[in-house]
């Protein structure tokens, strides 16, 4: 290839790379607006023309990781969703390790929840091996990020909060719960937690949890 060859491909693939992260930044900035955004908003806060942004949207919306609502307004696709689930196994088998450790430190059932169209989701659960007694606590049970200790440290986690944070009854009656959130992960609102059938010493098992949560966010960064 000659020097002219070399610097024209130098200068594909430099703009091929530009034009990859622009979409990569399209789609992280409409999946931070509840509202979506126009083809303006877009362009405004990617400091391009809107001719780029329609460039950038087609094959984004061609592989279902984009669409446009009725009003026009960019949102993400159902393309995302399923590579969310996709990875959803690779989350749990990454957790697994630190759950573990969890159930048998707290002596209660560990899981890691994760959001999921706006609510929890037990992705993965380890129970205790030596309890007489556990939670069953089922993997893909769902429930609003209001109510339960690992809804509500994913919430604490939004504002920079480590947790842990503790509930008693919110889900289940008779049931405690104690966890927090897993940090530092992009892309990932997820908490780590233990759910028991008795009352938790908070800072024992606190501690235990938080540091449950951050050996999982190392074991997933």
């Amino acid at each position: 290839m000659t020097a002219g060859g070399r610097g024209e491909a130098e200068v594909r693939g430099g703009e091929s790379a530009q034009t990859l992260d622009r979409g990569l930044r399209l789609l992280h900035l409409v999946a931070d607006a509840p509202n979506g955004l126009t083809v303006t908003e877009a362009a405004n806060r990617l400091a391009i023309g809107r001719a780029a942004v329609y460039r950038l949207v087609a094959p984004l919306t061609a592989h279902g990781m984009l669409r446009r609502d009725a009003d026009g307004r960019l949102r993400l696709g159902a393309g995302v969703l399923h590579l969310a689930r996709r990875a959803q196994p690779l989350l749990a088998e990454g957790a697994l390790p630190a759950l573990r450790r969890l159930a048998e430190q707290a002596g209660a059932t560990a899981h890691l929840t994760v959001v999921e169209g706006g609510e929890g989701v037990a992705l993965a659960v380890v129970e205790p091996s030596w309890t007489a007694f556990h939670v069953a606590y089922r993997t893909g049970a769902r429930h609003p990020l209001e109510r339960g200790a690992a809804g509500r440290a994913i919430l604490a986690g939004r504002s920079g909060a480590a947790g842990p944070v503790s509930t008693a009854g919110e889900l289940q009656s008779g049931a405690y719960g104690v966890a927090a959130p897993v940090l530092g992960v992009p892309g990932l609102e997820a908490s780590v937690g233990v759910v028991s059938l008795a009352p938790l010493d908070t800072e024992t098992v606190g501690a235990q949890v938080l540091a449950a949560a951050t050996a999982v966010a190392s074991a997933l960064s």
